[in-house]
């Protein structure tokens, strides 16, 4: 049962006997730094750090959503981060939904899901507005 709570957003804090403890993300967390950077080095729009630790019903830890004009833009912030995550942290995706629309890529490493949406899309489900108990960081200046 704990492999499957760490699968669905790593809430086991404790270890059991022979089992090491799955230790929490924070938003100082070298992946979470380094996704922020490959989309700011893409130069990704909009970018927000939805932290959504406090929410039971939380898929993930974090969400980091940003938006891109076009969908060559699209794809080369999505192949950057995971680029630069698999360099820096060791870590591929566990899922990687949307590249072939090229709308809406989303790219999931368990405790952190990157969005990287067209503006029209990101208007038009608000993920913002319903993860609106979560905290919410604008990153940069990403207007």
């Amino acid at each position: 049962m704990e492999q499957l709570a760490v699968l669905a957003g790593g809430r086991t804090q404790g270890s059991s006997a022979g089992k090491k403890a799955v230790k929490r993300l924070t938003k100082s967390s070298k992946i979470i730094k380094t996704i922020i950077a490959a989309i700011e080095g893409k130069k990704g729009e909009q970018i927000v750090l939805l932290d959504l630790r406090k929410i039971n019903e939380a898929v993930a830890d974090f969400f980091i959503i940003c938006e891109a004009g076009n969908q060559p833009q699209i794809r080369a912030i999505a192949d950057h981060v995971m680029d630069q995550v698999a360099d820096r942290c060791a870590e591929k995706p566990y899922q990687q939904e949307g590249q072939k629309q090229m709308q809406w890529v989303l790219i999931d490493y368990v405790n952190v899901v990157v969005h990287v949406m067209t503006p029209e899309l990101r208007r038009f489900y608000k993920l913002e507005e319903m993860w609106s108990d979560a905290v919410y960081t604008e990153i940069g200046d990403s207007k």
